[in-house]
């Protein structure tokens, strides 16, 4: 069936615990091929991918992560962010401006939908607005003093935050600051993993060998062979150490020279019997945001319900403008990790108890005509989306921290 805004609209109000939808993707090489999860960092554990067990049809079963609910939600705030951009959607953003930054004029604009922590991350706590810190504008006091019961003003500047949830850990109340659940959360899991083996190897076409040549580091962080020129401490000469394998002052540190036929275990990807996406928006979670204000800080009072229902609507549509555009995208998470839909996109309707479920798919443009309807049916209650960017300017200290984090001669264009 298609989607209509008066089927989401009443699929919110109640009856409807949420929307699922599951599909199955392969390998771009086909089924079997080895694919690359993400890694991580942990020395006691066999291999260095999130595995775990699931019990499924009864069985347990090794699986392996292959994108995780957090990167699986900053994949679709980018396809949000880059709708935007290009004048498919008109979507609030609060976005930190470097353009004018002398040598980070390449960060461009970090908006709320890239930055980590979202609309309370510190990139845009450390910003001005009008040349006040962020949190002391009017804009981000309304952020701050906002909470799930009276959302409005997460509502007209981030309804991203409210559909891929935040916490205000970084404004004036510390680890008290309001928490908003996802109501949104997607992964992509392999199932029947088994690891692999990566082989590596390199010929050095120069043919450099580490006999005579020993590296020495230099005062301004480079290197040198001549021990006249090299950096001393306490007298004694200091090698070399860049990012490189092997000990300090081989030729290996600034990867020249033949790297030693090696195997790894750990991190040499993994074959699965198939790859699965889940996807789940929650309308219990969107239930529980509360609108008792309009966007003029007005009561609503006998508006109120109305009013409410018609902003989760609008929420809903947007989560699934996320989903949909991420799936058009495509899924190349990785190196060596390319993955393709084996069928078209359509989602359940799950109602509570015995009500079943009832299917329907829906296309990106789509998807963005229902948010673009939503927000009107919203905006028609007196809750409105704020669609020109608020962009604010970074302060100072937060440029000379990016500066001094970056090295010499790697400022932006």
């Amino acid at each position: 069936m298609a989607l209509t805004l008066d089927a989401l609209h009443d699929a919110v109000a109640g009856g409807t615990a949420g929307v699922r939808a599951r599909f199955e993707l392969e390998p771009l090489g086909g089924p079997g091929d080895k694919i690359a999860p993400p890694t991580y960092s942990g020395d006691a554990a066999p291999t260095k991918y999130a595995e775990e067990t699931r019990r499924i049809d009864g069985a347990d079963v090794r699986c392996v992560s292959l994108n995780s609910v957090a990167a699986q939600a900053n994949t679709m705030e980018e396809t949000l962010l880059e709708a935007v951009r290009a004048g498919r959607l008109a979507l609030p953003l609060v976005s930190v401006d470097f353009r004018d930054s002398e040598g980070l004029a390449d960060l461009d604009r970090i908006s709320s939908l890239q930055a980590p922590h979202r609309i309370f991350d510190a990139i845009l706590r450390d910003s001005l607005l009008d040349g006040q810190l962020f949190r002391m504008s009017p804009i981000g006091r309304a952020v701050t003093e906002a909470s799930a019961r009276n959302a409005e003003a997460l509502y007209r500047y981030s309804p991203a935050t409210l559909i891929f949830g935040g916490w205000d850990s970084t404004g004036p109340r510390g680890g008290r600051g309001a928490k908003y659940e996802r109501a949104l959360t997607s992964e992509i899991v392999g199932i029947g993993a088994m690891p692999g083996t990566r082989a590596a190897s390199r010929i050095d076409p120069l043919g450099i060998e580490l006999a005579g040549n020993t590296l020495y580091a230099t005062e301004d962080g480079s290197w040198t062979l001549n021990e006249d020129e090299a950096k001393k401490d306490k007298g004694k000469i200091v090698l070399y150490t860049g990012s490189g394998e092997g000990a300090p002052g081989r030729p290996s540190q600034v990867n020249h020279g033949n790297v030693t036929p090696s195997l790894d275990a750990r991190a040499g990807g993994v074959t699965v019997d198939r790859v699965e996406a889940i996807t789940v928006l929650s309308f219990i979670q969107l239930r529980r945001l509360g609108f008792p204000l309009n966007s003029n800080g007005e009561q609503l009072g006998e508006r109120r319900r109305e009013a409410e229902q018609a902003a989760r609507t609008a929420l809903a549509a947007l989560a699934l403008a996320a989903v949909t555009l991420s799936f058009e995208q495509g899924f190349d998470l990785r190196s060596r990790c390319v993955l393709v839909p084996t069928a078209d996109l359509e989602f359940d309707l799950v109602r509570r108890g015995s009500g079943g479920s009832s299917r329907f798919s829906l296309t990106g443009d789509e998807a963005l005509a229902l948010t673009a309807q939503a927000v009107e049916a919203a905006a028609s209650h007196g809750l409105i989306w704020q669609t020109d960017e608020v962009l604010l300017r970074p302060a100072d200290r937060l440029v000379q921290l990016v500066r001094n984090s970056r090295p010499a001669g790697n400022g932006g264009a």
